[in-house]
């Protein structure tokens, strides 16, 4: 992790926009690699976005927490990976399903829908005590381990049922130097972002709990906005929302579970985190993943819920948190 505290304006602002142009470039060619790694095996793009896109697009999460865990700061190792689900539910899904309203194969995204809402629920529930407590990251590491051996399962069907791309030599260096570059590009590029825009809201003297609610969360989510945004762009919605479910599910049954054993099984919790952060991450999960579930297909409606639920929340952060203290 870079660390940008002292820099000069200039060099931040240089810092800043060498970040944006890393992870829009990285984004766009890590979605054209996964969505020819999909066409070529006959797999989902939603198994893709689901497994391999959302590892590389939550690095960011997981370099963040982990050095919070490491260092003490449970509210950045606990605060940026439940913050960052709620972003990618409130923010960037809403964006998604605004954009592109569709109607979903069930049988596709019920099974990790269903778990994340498990997971989430185990995660509060943990919580109770002031202290993650170890039978819960135990539980929330088994239910990755079920999503990861769901998802083997289903890659091998669909592989020898779908329909598959003509297979060419030629194209493998290509997409690989695609997908290791744009992976590196979102990672860095984010890395990059977080670290000037935090220096620069430090100094323009804006408060913890803003910087902490919407810079440090959005920016370690930007791989997977900028993940989604080319892939509504390249009409990959698919691939967009399985990334998100697939990067949701791994920030909470991976993410928090590994900062708890790097902390010692002492990683706390306070009392903004059980009563407003995790109770605001389930909720925005409940109004996307529930409806689908029922209905199969995400709507504007939908969209629109999430998106008045995240602002809600982000100005409670802002001017209104009696949890800040």
């Amino acid at each position: 992790m870079i660390s940008a505290i002292g820099w000069p304006l200039w060099a931040l602002i240089l810092l800043f926009l060498c970040g944006l142009v890393l992870i829009v470039k990285g984004g766009d060619f890590f979605v054209d690699a996964a969505t020819w790694m999909a066409e070529v095996s006959g797999i989902p793009h939603f198994v893709i976005g689901a497994t391999v896109v959302s590892f590389a697009t939550t690095l960011p999460e997981l370099i963040v927490s982990c050095i919070g865990a490491m260092r003490g700061s449970n509210a950045i190792a606990i605060g940026n990976a439940v913050g960052s689900v709620t972003a990618n539910t409130g923010l960037i899904m809403a964006i998604s399903v605004l954009c592109i309203p569709s109607i979903v194969k069930r049988k596709q995204y019920a099974f990790k829908s269903i778990l994340l809402l498990i997971a989430t629920t185990v995660l509060y529930l943990s919580s109770f005590g002031k202290s993650f407590s170890m039978i819960g990251t135990v539980l929330l590491l088994i239910l990755f381990l079920i999503s990861v051996f769901e998802s083997i399962k289903i890659a091998k069907t669909e592989a020898s049922s779908g329909e598959k791309q003509q297979f060419e030599k030629k194209d493998l260096p290509r997409n690989l130097f695609k997908f290791i570059f744009g992976a590196a590009g979102i990672v860095f590029g984010a890395d990059f972002l977080v670290a000037s825009a935090t220096e620069i809201a430090s100094v323009s003297g804006v408060s913890e709990a803003v910087i902490s609610a919407t810079i440090v969360a959005i920016g370690t989510s930007l791989p997977e906005l900028v993940t989604t945004v080319t892939a509504i762009v390249k009409k990959q919605s698919a691939l967009s929302v399985g990334n998100i479910i697939g990067a949701n599910l791994i920030d909470i049954s991976v993410i928090l579970p590994v900062c708890s054993l790097l902390s010692g099984g002492s990683l706390t919790s306070c009392a903004q985190n059980l009563y407003l952060d995790i109770p605001i991450c389930l909720f925005t999960l409940a109004i996307a993943l529930i409806p689908m579930l029922f209905r199969g297909k995400f709507t504007r409606v939908q969209g629109g819920v999430l998106l008045a639920v995240y602002l809600a929340y982000v100005l409670t952060m802002s001017f209104w948190n009696p949890f800040s203290s």
